[in-house]
């Protein structure tokens, strides 16, 4: 019983390695900058059908808090701090983003093209 279990684990971590950089590769990596409560960039093109990993990193002294209604996403950033957010895979199309403290400044989009 004992060596089946160790056989069973054994496998089990060959194909978590295996796996493991495949599903790294499908996450793209993507930074927005806040700064003067603006978006830097405002308008990120992404590859449509993959994941996405979005850095949000807030340069402010105050806080921010990032949303998008289209991507349905929602987090307060603190001055000085950073959030993370894996969301997709997207369809083509484009996903509007704002910061909910300093809206008339911070707009923003994401594209997501074929």
């Amino acid at each position: 019983m004992q060596r089946i279990r160790i056989t069973a684990l054994a496998v089990f971590a060959a194909l978590a390695l295996c796996l493991a950089p495949t599903a790294m590769a499908e996450t793209m990596e993507v930074t927005i900058v806040i700064k003067d409560h603006k978006f830097e960039p405002a308008e990120v093109r992404v590859p449509a059908g993959e994941k996405i990993r979005l850095i949000v990193v807030n340069e402010d002294a105050t806080p921010e808090e990032f949303e998008s209604h289209d991507l349905n996403l929602e987090k307060i950033i603190g001055g000085g701090r950073k959030g993370t957010f894996v969301f997709g895979p997207l369809d083509a199309g484009t996903y509007k983003f704002f910061g909910e403290f300093n809206e008339d400044s911070a707009q923003g989009v994401v594209i997501a093209e074929e």
